[in-house]
């Protein structure tokens, strides 16, 4: 451990004329002249300024040594605190990732379609989404492919941040196949399209008014209504759905998207179904497939 060495305090006062011993001090008595003071027993006489000089430059250095070690702990401290915050983060992040997202096939762990074993059922419970736990969305289900892959949803989008008064849609889940598309669950508050506390989705307006609203959460920028190539009403049980053929060249999801929606409870819940043109050539059939089978 270094130590600093000791060193005796100095001091500078301003002495009266009365103090100097200088014959000539009455004429030059309204200046002040500075002299060493030393502590009790130390001699203040005939201090030569080479002296002063060497032992203020001795002080000078000592302090600018301490004041260096110091700067240098604390850097040292401030670069562990930042390790530590760094390691904490990736630990936080590598949990959030393997809870929120399984980047392995479905197949491994969803269980087959009775109907039709090239498909496995995907049924959304509490334990995938923050609005399912909040209780602000109804359970939904669908099936998928058993080679598509589950993706991670980030906070910013999954709602996570705003449960349970989000004003603005979120993503509930999504999944992907490079080969054949992609597909999310959108979920948009009641509150954004109506200002009723509850409704149907008839209730709320049209097929083309409805998609007017969320369009842009299918195509990722904008949806005009030249891409709006077919709309139907469908009934499940006592469940209406509005569903969409849409045609988006400029789309950022994908130059295919179809779509399904419905509302129930405080919230419209909006299925989406992309793919590129290589994608929308090779799978259409099993696109159309997965958003037909998707129910609340």
């Amino acid at each position: 451990m270094v130590t600093a060495a000791a060193t005796t305090p100095i001091s500078y006062k301003f002495s009266s004329s009365a103090a100097s011993n200088s014959p000539s001090s009455s004429s030059r008595s309204h200046h002040h002249t500075p002299s060493l003071k030393l502590p009790a027993g130390g001699s203040t006489t005939n201090s030569s300024p080479t002296k002063l000089l060497s032992v203020s430059t001795r002080n000078e250095s000592n302090d600018n040594a301490n004041q260096d070690m110091g700067t240098e702990r604390r850097r040292r401290e401030f670069m562990a605190a930042i390790g530590l915050i760094s390691i904490n983060m990736n630990l936080w992040m590598n949990q959030e990732s393997i809870s929120e997202a399984k980047e392995i096939d479905v197949g491994s762990f969803l269980p087959p379609f009775p109907s039709d074993p090239s498909f496995v059922v995907f049924k959304a419970s509490s334990k995938d989404t923050p609005a399912l736990r909040a209780g602000n969305v109804a359970p939904y289900n669908f099936i998928i492919p058993p080679s598509w892959k589950q993706l991670r949803v980030a906070n910013i989008l999954s709602g996570n941040y705003c449960q349970p008064k989000c004003a603005e849609p979120w993503v509930e889940v999504k999944f992907e196949n490079e080969k054949q598309g992609k597909i999310q669950v959108v979920a948009s508050p009641l509150i954004r399209l109506t200002n009723k506390l509850t409704a149907t989705i008839e209730e709320i307006g049209t097929p083309e008014k409805l998609i007017a609203s969320l369009g842009p959460f299918v195509t990722g920028n904008t949806l005009d209504s030249e891409e709006i190539v077919e709309t139907t009403v469908e009934k499940q049980g006592d469940q209406t759905y509005y569903k969409y053929v849409l045609d988006t060249p400029f789309a950022l999801t994908g130059t295919h998207n179809l779509a399904k929606a419905t509302a129930k409870g405080n919230t419209v819940i909006l299925f989406v179904v992309s793919a590129s043109d290589k994608q929308w050539q090779a799978s259409q059939k099993t696109l159309k497939a997965i958003l037909d089978s998707f129910e609340v």
